[in-house]
């Protein structure tokens, strides 16, 4: 995190295993008393930790380009959905940082994990969208623990006595302290392997069930950069990269279907299933250009991963709170 929002990434990890045995009673207590999150009190607490810009609630920096995607027979095999049995169809595609700060720099802690959203345009206007992050897990297993430690984040200020809020959090989180002590940076958004760390349930035209993740791969390969690295690099170095690379030739990633298996935590998305799950490849994105009015589209764009579609539907609630929550955010920011 910035420390804009009066925190680090090293602030973030001091967090100790001693001040977690302190806590352990205190937070069964406010674990069995903590209300369920709603979606307008999930957008909330996303301005808690980054203020409230009257833009995107989350992910608010990114850029936007469009492209094709063509599906392929394989998938034909675990889900019925009809994108999957046609040809090519266009798509709008978003690239982001992390934070809810519409200016934070490219090479801010913040930034991490990025963002990739994907708009499938299906020809009988039930739209196909996708939200991944580059990383394979997420920070929490639910929404009202995200809701927690984003309330941590905007209550601790550069100031705050320790342990202070987010300290407080880890303790009590550990995997929450691992996840941010593993995050990593490419050296571009097309270098990046994206992971939708939500699982959906797929079914086939013979009602065969599956659960799956999503996994986009990049064509260009996976390239991340060092601390040292990334320090030296511009505030904008992720969006310029980009905007240049795609003048040159499309940028490309093939989406897979990871499917899981025994034992694999299908409502936790803090768990990542194991690598050697098998992966069905679903198509190749094939972005190519930017549309003729970014700011317009960037203004409009709203994706919403939970939608149900024939053959596909969610299987973690957190997918259900994202669809409710992200139109909020989209009024928020009109």
């Amino acid at each position: 995190m910035s420390a804009r929002f009066g925190i680090t990434i090293r602030t973030l990890l001091g967090a100790t295993t001693a001040l977690a045995a302190l806590l352990t009673a205190q937070a069964l207590a406010s674990d069995a008393a903590r209300p369920q999150e709603t979606p307008l009190s999930m957008v909330n607490a996303l301005h808690t930790a980054f203020g409230d810009h009257h833009a995107r609630a989350v992910h608010t920096k990114g850029v936007v380009f469009e492209g094709t995607f063509t599906p392929s027979k394989e998938a034909r095999g675990i889900v019925r959905e009809p994108i999957f049995t046609g040809g090519s169809l266009p798509v709008i595609a978003r690239f982001s940082d992390f934070a809810g700060v519409p200016d934070l720099p490219d090479n801010d802690d913040g930034a991490s994990p990025a963002g990739f959203a994907v708009k499938i345009v299906a020809p009988n206007g039930d739209d196909f969208d996708i939200e991944a992050n580059q990383h394979k897990d997420f920070i929490v297993a639910t929404f009202d623990e995200f809701a927690v430690f984003l309330r941590a984040v905007g209550a601790t200020k550069p100031d705050s006595p320790h342990p202070n809020p987010v300290e407080q959090f880890l303790a009590m989180h550990p995997h929450a302290k691992d996840f941010l002590g593993s995050l990593t940076y490419p050296d571009s958004f097309a270098d990046a392997a994206y992971f939708g760390v939500n699982a959906v349930k797929f079914t086939n035209a013979k009602g065969k069930s599956v659960y799956v993740r999503y996994k986009f791969m990049p064509r260009a390969g996976e390239h991340y950069l060092t601390p040292d690295e990334r320090r030296v690099k511009s505030g904008s170095y992720l969006v310029d990269e980009i905007a240049q690379r795609i003048t040159k030739g499309p940028v490309e990633f093939d989406w897979y279907a990871q499917l899981a298996g025994k034992g694999d935590k299908i409502d936790d998305p803090s768990t990542a299933w194991p690598d050697s799950r098998k992966l069905i490849k679903l198509g190749t994105l094939t972005l190519t250009a930017p549309p003729a009015d970014p700011e317009a589209v960037q203004k409009t764009l709203l994706f919403l991963p939970g939608q149900p579609h024939p053959g596909v539907e969610a299987a973690d609630p957190m997918l259900v709170m994202r669809n409710t929550a992200y139109p909020i955010s989209l009024g928020q920011r009109q």
